[in-house]
Parts: structure tokens; sequence; C-alpha cells
């Protein structure tokens, strides 16, 4: 936890004087009971009306000023803390944004989503009551301590035999809890999956009519989530109740043994009011100690799922400065050899690339080689689970491969600055992902400053221009949340424009075109050929009518590379790919193109 300290550097000036104006807030109520001694003692006692008042209005005062620091230490904690949580959260979400799919995969979104949200408001929290409280409780009871032990030291034996007792059941509660608490934290994640899954899959849930199956899950989930916050929460709260016995076990010794210095004149009665209140102080610090005991575990756990995610190294990064410079100088050497040998040189090249998932010992990619030429169009095909989208994931570098090499025009992608990479790549994945806003503004992730007739030729090649001309706001046309307000060939089309705005040189359709009918379909390809000439274009398909015209075919099962080539050769040398076509059509076209 103590590891995050340095992210409060900001807000110095804050984190120092918070504290400071809650110290004198603890000083001058410190000296309330001793005022009060003397005003019952010289005033009340001696009948004498106008020392009452002098004590009353310093009294009066005192507690203004206290009044006024706390205010200014709340005002100081509250900015200290909610920059402390801005500046968490944005370095997480930078974190994660620096994640490879490796990392994604392995911790998982709803646990992410927690540790940005719930771990850092904790961390926070924590903060705001360093700053109020870790100053003032202390100084309270020490403070409180000395003021005691200065009225009378006899008395003060029993402050002894009492604070190391509830100091002794704090070290318990602290030494039980704080595992605990990182359960539970791992049991909201699971809550958080099963109700993600559940409200993203609502309608595959109602179409299955698994209702009551998916409400046993959440049931069994949410209980095993109650049961351990419980378990801890049975732990922590057994210190207020011991705390509140611990105090009145002290007052109720004080006052025997203090009536009896009273009895014998050793002690005045203001002296044994301000002793006890001094007393109450004591132990009133320390059940807020016993409570920031709890925030602090609390803090303890989140910290260290933060710091898990602080510390993890991406798996896929941008090349140092060394190895950007020896890129530049191969550069340059490759710079002297001919134009017909650069010609040549292929856009997108495998080099015998396996691949296996982090924490799978089964390779899902095996020895794939081929080369894809500047302006060819080239169709991936095969059954589900083949390897499909895994192959052209690896070459945005989204994954790094396992053994071998992706080569995009002629350099290796673990070479390639991530940015600078998928600046050249424009891909459309399987499910479409819209964001809330505007049609425009979706449009314009592919490409920023989009002139208006750029995102128009881009909505006709992608066969999208119709249905947003239509819409009475044309492209201000408002998407909702995951675009629930448009068709699954809707949100398929918006996609496809949104990666050709890009003008990308490397085109990647991964089944996008899955919830077009056959005619759009067509429509769609045929625009991509007349206006993509010298786009690099990949298409994933499931339908053979897509990609019979492309210039070249991978045909793949099972991870591996069983026919590569235009249809018409594949049709007589690749048994998979004629199961494929005669399962569609048994010419490889489809109905309504015939």
């Amino acid at each position: 936890m103590f590891r995050l300290v340095k992210y409060l550097k900001p807000y110095i000036k804050q984190v120092t004087l918070g504290p400071a104006f809650k110290l004198l807030e603890a000083i001058l109520e410190l000296l309330i009971p001793l005022l009060m001694a003397k005003l019952i003692d010289n005033g009340v006692k001696a009948n004498n009306s106008s020392y009452i008042y002098m004590m009353g209005g310093l009294m009066l005062l005192t507690a203004v000023i206290g009044a006024g620091s706390a205010f200014i230490c709340q005002y100081y904690a509250s900015i200290a803390s909610q920059g402390f949580g801005t500046t968490m959260r944005n370095l997480l979400f930078k974190k994660i944004q620096s994640f490879s799919f490796n990392e994604i995969d392995k911790i998982g979104t709803p646990s992410l989503i927690n540790r940005i949200t719930s771990d850092v408001n904790q961390l926070q929290f924590a903060v705001a009551m360093l700053i109020r409280l870790v100053i003032r409780v202390p100084f309270l009871c020490i403070g409180g301590v000395v003021m005691a032990m200065i009225i009378n030291v006899k008395l003060s034996l029993v402050l002894l035999i009492v604070m190391p007792l509830f100091a002794a059941f704090l070290y318990i509660v602290m030494s039980r809890s704080i595992p605990m608490y990182k359960s539970v934290q791992k049991k909201l994640d699971t809550l958080s999956t099963v109700i993600r899954e559940n409200l993203s899959g609502a309608r595959v849930v109602r179409a299955f009519a698994r209702l009551d199956k998916e409400r046993e899950r959440f049931i069994k989930s949410n209980k095993e989530y109650a049961d351990n916050s419980v378990r801890v929460g049975r732990i922590s709260a057994l210190l207020n109740p011991a705390t509140t016995v611990i105090i009145n076990l002290g007052v109720a010794a004080i006052l025997w043994f203090g009536g009896y210095q009273v009895y014998e004149g050793s002690m005045s009665q203001g002296e044994i009011i301000a002793y006890i209140n001094y007393v109450n102080m004591i132990l009133s610090a320390l059940i807020v100690l016993a409570n920031l005991v709890i925030t602090f575990t609390k803090a303890a756990a989140s910290a260290a799922r933060v710091n898990e995610l602080l510390d993890l190294e991406p798996s896929i990064s941008d090349p140092t400065e060394e190895q950007l410079k020896s890129i530049d100088q191969l550069t340059d050497l490759s710079g002297e050899s001919n134009s017909t040998e650069k010609a040549e040189e292929p856009v997108i090249e495998f080099k015998n690339v396996s691949f296996s998932y982090d924490g799978s010992a089964e390779n899902v990619l095996q020895d794939i080689s081929f080369r894809i030429y500047k302006g060819q169009v080239t169709g991936i095909i095969g059954s589900t689970g083949a390897g499909k989208t895994t192959l052209i994931s690896l070459i945005a570098r989204f994954y790094d491969t396992t053994g071998g090499a992706v080569c995009i025009n002629g350099t290796d992608v673990k070479k390639l600055k991530q940015n600078e990479l998928r600046n050249k790549i424009g891909m459309v994945p399987q499910k479409s992902v819209l964001f809330s806003g505007t049609m425009e503004e979706n449009l314009k992730w592919g490409k920023h400053d989009a002139a208006p007739d750029d995102m128009v030729k881009a909505a006709k090649v992608a066969q999208a221009y119709e249905f947003i001309e239509k819409k009475p706001e044309g492209f201000s046309t408002q998407i909702v949340q995951g675009g629930r307000n448009l068709s699954g060939g809707q949100k398929q089309r918006l996609a496809i424009a949104r990666a050709l705005i890009k003008k990308p040189e490397i085109l990647i359709l991964d089944d996008s075109s899955s919830a077009l009918d056959y005619a759009t379909d067509a429509s769609l390809r045929r625009e991509l050929k007349e206006n993509l000439t010298d786009t690099t274009v990949i298409i994933v398909t499931q339908r053979v009518a897509a990609i019979r015209n492309a210039e070249l075919i991978v045909v793949m099962d099972e991870g591996e590379i069983v026919g590569m080539g235009r249809n018409e050769e594949l049709l007589e040398s690749c048994a998979v790919y004629r199961e494929i076509v005669n399962s569609q059509d048994e010419s490889g076209v489809a109905p309504d193109e015939k």
C-alpha cells in the first residue's frame, strides 16, 4: 500500500496542511476538559459568575477555532483524496490499454472493472481517512494519557492496563481479516462476471428459457460472496462491542478509584470530571482507530490488487530505441536493392508460425506459412474453430506468435511500433462493436478529421449510406450503447465503413458480412473491388461465395493450412474445400448470384 503514496506528491500541500489543521483541532480539544475543570472548581464551586463567563467564552472560542480547523482539514482531504483517485484511475486505464489480449484474457474484464472502480474508491477513502484521522487519533491518545497523568498519576494505572488489551485485540482482528478481504474481492469479481454474462447474453438466456438456471447460478455466486463478506464482517463486527466493553470497564474502574480520592480530598470534582473526559477521549479515539484498522485493511487488499495490475508487464510492447535504430539501418541497406525485388516483396508474410494461448500446452496454429501481395484479395475459410480469427489477430499483433514470424512489408511485426502497425490496418471484427454517440462520431474512429464526402463515400462502399440517408438526422443519428437501436446488418455495415474511412493499407474483414443478405454482400464485394484497387484485402468467412473470386484462398482445418490457391484449383486439390463448397452450393456460387 505504501508504494502508492508516491502518487500523492502533486497534493503535498493538502497532505501536509490537512493533518496540521487537524492537529490544531486535537490540541484545542485536549484543552477543553482542563478548562471545564477550572470552570467547575474556580467558578461554579466558588460561585464566581465572572470567572464562569470568562471560561465559558474561552471554551466557546476554542470550540469555534477547532471546528474551523476541522473544516479546512476536510476540504484539503477531499481535494487530495479525489485527486489521488482520479490519478489512479487514469493510471490504471492507461496500463490496461497497454495490455495485450493475453493479459486481458488472464485477469478478466469484470476484475479489471472492479479494480479501476471499487478498489480505487476504497483507496480514495483510505487517503481521506489518512489525512483526517491518522494524525488526530494518535495525538488524542497520547495527549489524553499525558493530560490524565498530569491530573492524577495513580489513577492512570487503569489506562496502562486497558490500552494494551485494546491493542492486542486490534492485532488479532487485523491479522485475521486482511486475508479474508482479499478473498471477498475475488468473490466480487466472480459475481461481476456472472452478472455481466447474464446481461450481455439476455436474449440468448431468454431464447433458451434458461432464466431459472441463470438465477440459480447468480444465487450461488451471490451466496458465496455474501458468506465470505459475513465471515469477515463477523470478525470486524467484534471491534465495536469489544471496545465499548473495554471503555465501560475503564470508566467504571476510574469512577470507583477516583471516587475514593475525591472523598479523601486528593482530587477535586472538576479534576475527576476532566479525568473521565480524557479517558472517554482516549478510548473513543481508540474506537476510531479500530474503524481505521478496518478501512486500511480493506485498502491494503485493494492496494494489492491495484499493484498487481501496475506490476504486470504487457507481453506485447514496442521495440526500444536501440532496436528501432538497428531497424532503420537495415531499412537503409535494403534501399540499395533493385526495384524488381521491392515490387515482389509481400505485404504480409507468415513464416512457419505456431501459436498457443497463454496457459495452454496445445498449439492453436501449427506451421503456418503463406504470402499476401499488395492489392491482393485473400480469402481465409475453414470450419468453426479452425483458427481463422486467431490467424488474423497475429497480423495486428493482438497476440505474439509462439514460434515463427509474421512480417509486414518484410519487417517482423515485433519490430514495429504498435500504433504504426495498426495504423496500416483496418479491421472489422466478427462482433461489430459500436459506441454510444452519433453515427458520424463512430465513423470518425477510423479518421478523426474525416470530411463529409469521405464519410459518404465510405458509407456507400459499405452499403450503409442507404439506411443512414433514411434516418431523419442522417449521420447525426444517435447510437445507443452497444448499437441496440440498429440491426445486426446495419451494425456490420457501419463497422465496415468505419474501417474504410481510414483508407488502410491492409483491410481485414473477419466474417463481418455474416448478417448481410446475399444481394447486399455481393454489392459490398463489388464496391470493395472497384474502390480498393491498391488495398490488400483479407476476408475471413464461412461463405464460399464471398471468396470464390479471391486471388488466393487459404483453407484451414484444426489450426493448419490444408489448401491454398484459387477456387478452381482448390476444387480439384483440396477435399476440405470441396466439402465446404458442396455443403453450400455445388459450384460455390450463392443462389442469387447464378
